[in-house]
């Protein structure tokens, strides 16, 4: 190899070192029955973020992009963006004498209830942290992470960004991210009906305090639950999937769900619930084929309330965030 080749070659990959490209895929935030600390990942739509290592000790947005609607209304200012402070977070915590250049991709519609905001900054975090002297592990991304969402829910919960980062169903504290065990055979389905519902309202439902008989029930069902994915038994998962709190509030403001909620449990559904904040709705079922049937049912339903809408159907063990290219 001559000497100018080899220059090249070092040339090419300083540059590539520079630059990190990373998928963040959708996800089931809550899981019906765990409201701000479970959540599982699913295969389908997915955010895309390039980040870009620059001299400047600062962060910014060079771009948003995206066929969703509302893509291009979101704000470039990197502290009012998920993406933008969750770079800030990772470069002040580790006091970086560098920052970063972002540009996102938008893949998940907005106000959808399949983790839009958490997928771009945790596609961001990922992207960023191949760009590093020493990079991070998943779990300690999780902190910058939480501090991304926030800008967009107003609180910190890891329902989202979790699964994210780690694939499949996880449990998400304040300050863990914990997997938890998957029956290979459990799939989901996912419908996205043509709506938006903003995370702030469908949290303003749930202002009202609850009754303590109530959520004495929803702590049995949650344990059930939990019980059911750690044993791999379905008539456990069926019992325990059933939200007393936050399911009731928040269908009224969603056309259509409890017919899809009906055509889904018809189907065979072990249980199905709203994806998040809502509109999207979920279900699980012992098998794909059970899925694929209960994904027409599903949208035939919400056709009937007068909406279109997609459906993406795969493992309840879904991927995570990765670089790509």
């Amino acid at each position: 190899m001559s000497a100018a080749t080899s220059s090249s070659a070092a040339d090419s990959s300083a540059a590539a070192a520079r630059q990190a490209r990373a998928f963040a895929p959708a996800s089931v935030g809550n899981i019906g029955v765990g409201f701000d600390v479970l959540g599982h990942s699913i295969a389908g739509p997915r955010d895309l973020a390039t980040v870009r290592r620059i001299d400047e000790a600062t962060v910014r947005i060079r771009a948003i992009r995206g066929e969703v609607p509302g893509a291009d209304a979101l704000p470039l200012e990197a502290a009012r963006n998920t993406a933008g402070q969750a770079l800030i977070s990772l470069r002040e915590k580790l006091g970086l004498a560098y920052g970063f250049e972002l540009e996102l991709d938008k893949g998940i519609p907005l106000g959808s209830g399949l983790g839009g905001s958490a997928a771009s900054c945790v596609a961001a975090l990922v992207a960023a942290n191949a760009l590093l002297d020493q990079p991070l592990s998943r779990e300690a991304l999780y902190e910058f992470a939480l501090d991304g969402e926030s800008v967009s829910s107003g609180s910190r919960h890891g329902d989202n960004v979790a699964p994210m980062l780690l694939g499949g169903v996880v449990m998400a504290t304040s300050t863990r991210m914990i997997a938890l065990e998957v029956p290979s055979f459990l799939h989901a389905v996912v419908v996205h009906p043509d709506q938006v519902l903003e995370t702030r309202r469908a949290r303003a439902a749930l202002a009202e305090p609850y009754p303590l008989a109530q959520v004495v029930k929803q702590s049995e069902h949650l344990a059930l639950f939990l019980t059911g994915l750690q044993r791999g038994d379905a008539s456990l998962l069926r019992e325990g999937l059933v939200d007393l709190l936050v399911e009731p509030r928040r269908a009224p403001l969603i056309p259509g769900f409890a017919q899809v909620k009906a055509a889904a449990l018809a189907q065979g559904a072990l249980g199905a619930s709203i994806s998040g904040a809502g509109p999207s709705c979920f279900a699980w079922f012992v098998n794909e084929a059970q899925a694929q049937a209960a994904a027409a049912a599903m949208r035939a339903a919400f056709a009937a309330a007068g909406f279109d809408s997609r459906a993406y159907v795969g493992p309840v063990a879904g991927p995570r965030a990765e670089v790509i290219g």
